[in-house]
């Protein structure tokens, strides 16, 4: 509206002057304001969709063809568009995975790090999901589609970046109205400007030169892009950081946040269980899990998978297991190596009164762990005791929060003794355990009236009232989307590591907008009166050529300013 008013009052002006007013045109000026209004809004708009191509980005990191799999196992390249949920999809070394599904057949390393930020290539298997987009690296893997367009999980993300992106955050409503009163202060200095120029004796042409100046010296543009510029940056930043904004005025407030509440399974544990002790009754430690892992061989249960990953992480060769017999509520038994293993409950030890170690199970069994008891030929040689493995990220991210001052704060249905376990082996202080799924929302509220600003991470359904209770609500991507739904923020990775990149960004972030906002209000300040003429005593005056110049200069100062964000 400034720019337009003083293009169309020294157009008006100098066509008046070329038909007889007395005075002088600003034609030359006014070719001059134009264009480099015009170069100065195409820098402007290079450096916006600089910021804003995250969602391009994204739309091209999906193939538009792919191999469907036909009935006879031949192959024939379709359009994505054309596949559906149920039919398989063969994905070749170095392709681009066209849809979200399952693989059926294959193994491969996955890099998956433009959508997940995960650096590393994932190694996936038979069974195992995998996100459209992402790029096979090795073998050939044969994928039943289970999700297709809007429902794929990269249409999702770019949804939420188009929405981040969007949304207006409070800094960027408080711009907008001080770039409304800026709007009607500049006007009213325009006309005072013209006003006193002329009542100083100074003839119409100067007088409308220095008002035209005004004008367009004090035009809002870096005013108006201060916000929504870092807004673009930071969500693009966080996207590919695995960080999906949903509510960007909750997101800027995390930097305020005195308190982080985990859930513990699945946040800050792996929802897995591993081995953590063997005690062995006059035998190795390896021989204990040799005998073990060997019949868990046949085992599906959690448990079996800890005992055979904790046997392949020492590079023990395990033995065939003959006659497998799963006893109910009991424990497994079968022969290896022509001799009868056992592995038991502690009910089937006191059932047949078999001597142990009381005193180490004892102990082990408070900290909340199962302990399982082996025995060859009816002879005990030691116990296995596995707990749900505490993430390794869980315990950089408490620390790192600690030394930034903020509380670690665990919540969890599970009892006492296994929760206080978890806190020790993380460094958390406060627990809340035995927490029913629903009084987590009560249990924020209580930790809220101690006047902390609460930020809340889980995964599960029973965590979405806590989570749209708190401050600020954090889902853990590989958890439900009922809980996705209800957070603020995604973490695409479930590394509790990526809390402290959140508050990072979110402060970052601020600091930009309070430096944007501070030039482009400050800028102003020097520019009305410098427009207006106050040093034209000592000869200095800004045409308004010159006046476009500083103006296009303040908003490109402002673009550059928003793209040196880091995360």
């Amino acid at each position: 509206m400034l720019i337009g008013l003083a293009i169309v009052v020294a157009y008006v002006y100098s066509s008046l002057v070329v038909f007889g007013w007395e005075g002088r045109n600003f034609f030359w000026e006014l070719a001059t304001l134009i264009d480099i209004m015009l170069l100065g809004h195409w820098i402007e708009m290079r450096s916006v969709m600089g910021a804003s191509n995250a969602l391009q980005e994204l739309v091209k990191l999906m193939p538009d063809k792919a191999h469907k799999v036909k009935e006879d196992g031949s192959t024939e390249e379709v359009k994505v568009n054309d596949l559906d949920s149920g039919d398989k999809v063969l994905v070749k070394p170095g392709e681009k995975i066209p849809v979200d599904g399952t693989i059926v057949e294959g193994k491969s390393a996955i890099d998956e790090s433009m959508l997940t930020g995960e650096s590393v290539p994932v190694e996936k298997g038979t069974e195992e999901e995998v996100i459209g987009g992402s790029i096979n690296k090795e073998g050939s893997l044969t994928i039943e589609v289970k999700k297709l367009g809007e429902d794929s999980y990269l249409s999702q993300v770019i949804t939420l970046v188009e929405e981040a992106q969007n949304s207006k955050s409070r800094a960027q409503d408080f711009a907008n109205r001080a770039a409304k009163w800026l709007f009607y202060l500049a006007l009213s200095a325009g006309i005072i400007t013209f006003i006193t120029w002329l009542a100083l004796g100074y003839p119409v042409d100067m007088a409308v030169e220095r008002m035209v100046t005004v004008m367009v010296i004090t035009c809002p543009h870096a005013l108006g892009l201060a916000a929504p510029l870092v807004v673009a940056v930071s969500t693009s930043l966080s996207a590919k950081q695995g960080l999906l904004i949903r509510n960007r005025t909750q997101f800027e407030n995390a930097r305020n946040v005195d308190a982080v509440i985990f859930d513990k399974t699945g946040t800050l544990t792996k929802g897995e269980f591993g081995v953590t002790d063997i005690v062995p009754e006059n035998v190795e430690e390896t021989e204990v899990l040799y005998w073990a892992a060997s019949l868990e061989q046949k085992s599906e249960h959690p448990l079996a998978r800890g005992i055979l990953e904790q046997a392949e992480e020492r590079g023990i060769t395990l033995g065939q297991v003959e006659d497998f017999e799963s006893v109910t509520g009991r424990g497994l038994r079968g022969n290896v190596d022509e001799k009868n293993v056992q592995v038991m409950s502690p009910g089937y030890m006191k059932e047949n009164d078999i001597a142990y170690d009381s005193e180490a199970f004892g102990r082990m069994s408070e900290e909340g762990k199962t302990v399982v008891f082996v025995l060859v030929n009816d002879e005990y040689i030691g116990m296995i005791a596995l707990a749900d493995m505490v993430r390794d990220s869980a315990k950089e991210a408490v620390a790192e929060l600690k030394e930034q001052g903020i509380r670690s704060v665990m919540l969890t249905g599970d009892n006492k003794k296994v929760a206080d376990w978890v806190a020790k082996q993380i460094g958390i202080d406060e627990v809340y355990a035995e927490v029913l799924p629903d009084d987590k929302a009560n249990q924020v509220k209580q930790i809220q009236a101690k006047g902390w600003k609460v930020a809340m991470t889980g995964d599960g359904v029973n965590d979405a009232p806590a989570l749209a209770t708190a401050d600020l609500g954090i889902a853990i991507g590989a958890g439900t989307d009922v809980a996705m739904e209800t957070a603020d923020v995604v973490l695409v990775k479930s590394n509790p590591n990526d809390v402290v990149a959140l508050m990072d960004l979110s402060k970052k972030t601020y600091r930009k907008m309070v430096q944007n906002l501070w030039w482009a209000t400050g800028y102003n300040i020097f520019a009305i009166p410098l427009a207006a003429g106050v040093l034209a005593p000592i000869g200095i005056v800004l045409s308004p050529a010159v006046g476009a110049v500083l103006m296009s200069l303040s908003t490109i100062i402002v673009a550059i300013n928003a793209k040196l964000l880091k995360a």
